[in-house]
């Protein structure tokens, strides 16, 4: 390989990473001053009403929340438990995607709406007490509540995805769909980049693969990256199974389920189509 050959893959092959929005709160408004009348605070001060007893600590206090107790489960767990948690928040209401497997931020805040209504220290962590509680209130999630096959239905295939061996990226539903001779092998959940960095649209074919790839511009893991056009991979992101679709790559496809992620990357071989569709 020539030197010039090596230096176009390095610049070709440096990946993609995400980035985020935000937003900021608005400042409640102060309550209304009021004052009463002054004949009213005249009598008031002839005729002082007789002395009241003070309310008892027990009739004022707030209930305090039941202390934690020991961690299972916290920011950064991965795993079959955390997809099973997911999935009993789910059921109640308090986590609103399909289980990933992966304890990011969404977790965490349904975690802490979870103890928040059942009088719980909102720590955010799973531990003994609120996994316990957690557990009474909900069933043993079915096979397809821990595993469904993408969030939102996969698209129809596009006719290019019809024959031969092809990675079927639906922009539209935000799904791609691993198809073989018209077969629908897998389907996951996908995100893509922004309007400023988007992914490329069109028929492409794999042509590297790196399983521990990490991106050379940006220094950010890129696991089972599966390369189609210059620095645009199919892969992994650790940031899209923690916040979701609050956020985009930088023209990278990403996937959130590190599971279907890595069998998918097992079975894909160089030359493999790739179509990138709405």
């Amino acid at each position: 390989m020539t030197a010039v050959t090596v230096l176009t893959l390095a610049a070709t092959t440096a990946g993609c990473r995400t980035h985020a929005s935000g937003g900021s709160a608005a400042k409640p408004s102060s309550p209304p001053k009021t004052s009463a009348p002054a004949a009213d605070d005249a009598k008031a001060a002839a005729t002082p009403s007789p002395p009241t007893a003070a309310p008892s600590p027990s009739a004022t206090a707030a209930p305090k929340p039941a202390p934690p107790g020991r961690t299972l489960l916290a920011t950064g767990s991965e795993g079959n438990q955390v997809r099973e948690l997911q999935a009993r928040l789910r059921q109640i209401g308090h986590f609103h995607r399909s289980p990933t497997g992966y304890y990011g931020t969404l977790t965490v805040a349904a975690v802490q709406s979870f103890q928040g209504k059942r009088g719980l220290s909102r720590t955010g962590r799973t531990d003994t007490v609120t996994w316990q509680k957690l557990v009474a209130m909900t069933r043993k999630p079915t096979a397809a509540e821990l595993n469904p096959p993408t969030s939102r239905p996969a698209a129809r295939p596009d006719k290019r995805c019809m024959t031969g061996r092809v990675l079927c990226i639906s922009k539209n539903s935000r799904t791609l769909s691993w198809m073989i001779d018209g077969r629908v092998v897998s389907s996951m959940d996908v995100r893509f980049g922004s309007q400023y960095t988007p992914t490329r649209e069109g028929t492409f074919s794999i042509y590297w693969k790196s399983r521990h790839h990490v991106s050379t511009i940006y220094h950010t893991a890129m696991p089972y990256a599966m390369f189609f056009s210059g620095g645009q991979a199919v892969h992994y992101s650790a940031d899209f199974a923690a916040r979701g679709y609050n956020g985009a790559s930088h023209g990278c496809v990403n996937v959130r389920d590190e599971g279907k992620i890595a069998a998918l990357f097992d079975q894909v071989r160089t030359g493999d189509k790739v179509v990138i569709y709405w």
